[in-house]
């Protein structure tokens, strides 16, 4: 729109389409012109969504150009720029359609009927890249536990894993996307809120229930989301929407990855290389359970309950203190020596490499055995007691190795009763405790730059001295 001495002059919003560069520079362009065809009165009009509020009207002085020849013609000269910008997107468009194969239109209009389909639905509109199969995974047992039982409980805190490079590490965070089970989200929610657990809710679908107003319910898989090294803040946390603002004139949220992620999980490749300014960001979502936004105007708040799995080489940077005590558990990657491990590895990854799909297909059947597994032990966790002495003896272990905080005692208690629920029981036990303990403790000892003994090694050194 134009904007003339306090009223506006909109053009037709169809000539101008934000998908490309020409009539977009127009508007943008336009957006910002302010040309005084009459007195001027104030700098931009009152309806207009950048008019400075603050700034009182400038007053024209006595001899003041009234509708002055110049700009009449700044008018002539920015209305002819747009009308030809039209015209020359007009013919260019006709052109490509009349070079285009009848046979190439009518696939590219199935493939927009596909696409607007899937959005009804809510499936992806595309086929994803094909990942490795979880259960064809050679070796590595502690990291692939550490996954599963967060899954199973998400309150664990997520999984931190270092390691060698080339150990599969990254491979085997995104072979969990199969094994991830669906759960209930309100459709036309961005924040994939519940519709019956009050603590992830927005605040849109909490005042909705309360105005006793129906929302619609959809299955959806547990989001994946991954955050590269170089993600900036506003686009992890969210920041306005300048599409509505400039063509709308609306100030709107454009929520960000961790909106995404809610209810998921939250991977961070290298996280040991993550920016500090970024790394702070996690730290107070992660505290929370929520994400607030203060900035350009907009001030917001949504859920944001993840699992953060952050994977890394140790020898490439050391983690920040605070950041590694935020994650509930820490499983240590180290290279296969067994050389027949190592040749059972290279065959599965050149047999994926030359047909995915046929690799994929081959271990359907194993993957879906641990999902159906896994969401048993969803089920059942609610069930699954221990005993007051097990846990007394889990505090005494934390005490004896003199762990900071409570997270340890809480992340091993809930440990246990994951991994006791995936092996189809009721009743935690010590060999359960045991199975967890070092990866819910090994990272929260104190460093000790004398000793010699790995951390795990100390953890299981004082849980043999407790529990016999």
């Amino acid at each position: 729109f134009f904007v003339f001495g306090g009223t506006r002059a909109a053009l037709p919003r169809a000539s101008f389409d934000l998908g490309r560069p020409e009539p977009a520079a127009m508007v943008v362009a336009a957006t910002f012109v302010s040309l005084p065809a009459q007195p001027l009165t104030s700098k931009l009009a009152v309806g207009s969504p950048f008019a400075d509020r603050s700034t009182p009207p400038v007053q024209p002085s006595a001899d003041a150009p009234q509708g002055s020849a110049l700009s009449k013609a700044a008018l002539g000269l920015a209305l002819g720029l747009a009308a030809r910008a039209m015209v020359r997107h007009q013919k260019g468009a006709a052109a490509a359609a009349a070079r285009r194969p009848s046979g190439r239109a009518d696939a590219a209009t199935a493939r927009r009927a596909v696409m607007e389909r899937d959005a009804v639905t809510g499936k992806r509109k595309k086929e994803e890249r094909p990942v490795f199969p979880f259960s064809a995974i050679v070796g590595q047992a502690e990291m692939k536990l550490a996954l599963i039982l967060n899954v199973i409980d998400p309150k664990i805190g997520g999984v931190m894993i270092l390691g060698d490079r080339g150990t599969g590490k990254t491979t085997t965070i995104r072979a969990l996307v199969d094994l991830l089970p669906e759960i209930d989200c309100v459709s036309d929610d961005p924040y994939n809120s519940s519709p019956s657990e009050y603590d992830n809710m927005s605040d849109e679908v909490r005042n909705r229930l309360a105005n006793s107003e129906e929302v619609p319910v959809v299955k959806r898989k547990v989001p994946m989301v991954d955050l590269p090294l170089g993600a900036t803040e506003d686009r992890v946390c969210g920041t306005i929407d300048i599409e509505k603002a400039l063509t709308q004139g609306k100030k709107a949220f454009e929520p960000g990855l961790l909106a995404k992620a809610n209810r998921g999980i939250l991977y961070v490749d290298e996280v040991n290389l993550l920016d500090d300014h970024l790394v702070d960001v996690l730290l107070d979502s992660a505290a929370g359970g929520w994400n607030t936004v203060e900035r350009e105007g907009i001030s917001i708040r949504h859920p944001a309950k993840f699992i953060l799995i952050g994977s890394g080489n140790p020898e490439e940077g050391e983690l920040r203190p605070q950041l590694l005590d935020r994650f509930g558990m820490h499983a240590m990657i180290r290279t296969e020596r067994d050389p027949e491990l190592r040749v059972q590895i290279v065959e599965s990854c050149q047999e994926f490499a030359d047909d995915p799909k046929l690799m994929r297909e081959k271990f359907l059947e194993d993957n879906l055995e641990f999902s159906k597994q896994i969401i048993i032990a969803r089920e059942n966790l609610s069930k699954v007691t221990i005993d007051a002495d097990l846990r007394r003896k889990i505090s005494r272990v934390c005490s004896e190795l003199n762990v900071d905080g409570l997270r340890g005692d809480i992340v091993t208690n809930r440990a246990a009763r994951a991994f006791c629920a995936f092996d189809g029981r009721t009743v935690v036990t010590e060999p359960d405790i045991k199975k967890v303990c070092t990866l819910c403790l090994r990272h929260r000892l104190r460093k000790d730059v004398l000793s010699t003994m790995d951390n795990g090694d100390k953890v299981q050194q004082v849980y043999d001295m407790i529990f016999t």
